[in-house]
């Protein structure tokens, strides 16, 4: 059963082949089974997903039930969940039960889904490896010495596990993408402002993107059904209408114009990772897709843009975290400074810490027009390179990630763990979606293949992804670690 997608587990939903109650009780038995070593879940709510899974049956038994109804899914833990946990991965935020929903996860309840609980992130979403977690690392069930990527590991790792079918995730520079790949899952990072952002907790507000992580394409375009579109609540959120995503994904590629962007593929990128890109690429040429060269000359600042932007937002975002009104509080302050001062040295991690003392900085007098402003500038000029190469050809195809999942505790230097995000945070400074699919293996560990997409361009992504599917095996391997324990 766990080796079903959501597609295939939502017919047999429909056909009553199985029930919601026992799709989520073999689904959370796996779940008390594995995940003691995995560590991909925070917090497990089996008694509200048994409630929801009867609640789903029921509502299938009269006929009204919505496509999705019953089918397991989980949260990762930057979802406001009313009454439950939500911690951001932080000690921060260790004792804190939002107040209400997220609009998405509003949206996925009243679609019938069944929340099975909330995984395991870095924290603040603030990480590439899923190490920096107040509740420990999450290992990837391909190779339970390395790690699953982040910020998103938790759930990129449990539905590789084949814990649950399907997870939200988040991508500020790449958390949805660059974990996909590693866990040699199918990861979807829609444009920036199609899906609400109302109830995530902010890192990065010109950046953060929820989305959704699953087997398969085509288990991502149900999802992007039930999440995208308006919401008043969010005022950054489009306010353009939302297309059937499952209705184009059959559509042929005979005419594809897709662009390799060269600084994808110079100096540092694993040659074992290269190969089985151009493999995939190759695949879409059989398929009648054209392929050429094109470049996106300022990919290089993308990172120093981004570790000057993404740090200057955190900085005033997490600047609410005081202990006053929520969250961790220090013990006993002796005045307010000294309240302030505890409470944040003791709830936040090591690297949140640094993102904000980074950001702080960069927004200080004297530095905000050296640092941030001319870092908003070379953004605007990253946008436009895809928006030129995006006159010429439809989709832009490239590595996930420099390589494939890296050993745990093996990134000691902040540099070279932000460097792991040279191929994916570009994507969020343009504001454009970009998808991750299974592409192969390197070293036995796997390769994601990342297809970029001018803006709201997912219907195209997921109908070049499917198409892919269709031709490959890469997204039907499981790990060893999922098989053994079946």
């Amino acid at each position: 059963m766990h080796d079903q997608t959501v597609t295939q587990l939502a017919a047999a939903l429909k056909s009553g082949e199985l029930s919601s109650r026992e799709i989520t009780a073999h689904y959370l038995r796996r779940i008390e089974k594995l995940d003691g070593t995995l560590n991909s879940f925070i917090t497990v709510t089996a008694e509200q997903a048994l409630g929801a899974a009867e609640a789903a049956d029921k509502a299938r038994a009269k006929g009204d039930a919505p496509a999705l109804a019953g089918i397991p899914l989980a949260l990762k833990d930057i979802f406001c969940t009313q009454g439950v946990k939500t911690s951001c991965g932080s000690k921060m935020l260790d004792n804190f039960e939002a107040p209400y929903d997220a609009t998405v996860v509003e949206k996925l309840n009243a679609a019938g889904t069944v929340s099975l609980g909330k995984t395991n992130m870095d924290e603040f979403a603030m990480g590439s490896s899923n190490e920096n977690s107040h509740y420990g690392a999450v290992k990837n069930p391909w190779d339970l010495s390395a790690v699953p990527g982040g910020s998103s590991g938790g759930s990129a790792a449990a539905v590789a596990a084949g814990l649950v079918p399907a997870a939200l995730g988040t991508d500020t520079g790449g958390s949805i993408r660059q974990p996909a790949a590693f866990c040699g899952v199918t990861g979807l990072k829609p444009t920036y402002g199609r899906v609400s952002r109302f109830g995530m907790i902010a890192y990065a507000s010109s950046l953060d993107q929820a989305g959704p992580m699953a087997r398969s394409a085509e288990d991502c375009a149900h999802l992007m059904n039930v999440i995208a579109g308006h919401d008043v609540r969010d005022s950054t959120c489009a306010t353009r209408g939302v297309p059937d995503y499952l209705e184009t994904l059959d559509a042929p590629l005979s005419g594809l114009k897709i662009g390799l962007p060269k600084e994808y593929f110079g100096d540092g990128l694993n040659v074992d990772v290269e190969r089985a890109v151009r493999e995939a690429v190759k695949v879409y040429e059989s398929l009648g897709a054209t392929v050429r060269e094109v470049s996106l000359p300022h990919t290089h600042y993308a990172i120093p843009a981004y570790y000057v932007i993404a740090p200057a937002e955190a900085s005033s975002n997490l600047s609410r975290y005081d202990g006053v009104r929520f969250g961790h509080r220090c013990e006993d302050p002796k005045d307010l400074i000294d309240l302030y001062t505890r409470t944040r040295q003791e709830g936040f991690g090591e690297e949140v810490k640094r993102r904000i003392l980074i950001g702080t900085h960069t927004l200080s007098e004297g530095f905000f027009d050296a640092y941030y402003i001319k870092a908003q500038k070379v953004r605007r000029l990253i946008r436009q390179d895809f928006l030129d190469a995006f006159e010429d050809v439809d989709v832009l195809m490239g590595p996930a990630a420099p390589a494939a999942a890296f050993d745990l505790g093996a990134k000691k230097d902040p540099v070279s763990m932000y460097l792991q995000d040279i191929y994916t945070i570009a994507v969020n400074l343009a504001g454009i979606p970009g998808i991750s699919v299974p592409a192969g293996f390197a070293g036995g560990r796997p390769v994601g293949l990342q297809i970029l997409g001018t803006h709201f361009a997912e219907a195209q992504l997921l109908n070049v992804a499917h198409q892919f599917q269709q031709a490959t095996d890469w997204h039907l391997q499981r790990p060893a670690f999922a098989e053994e324990n079946a």
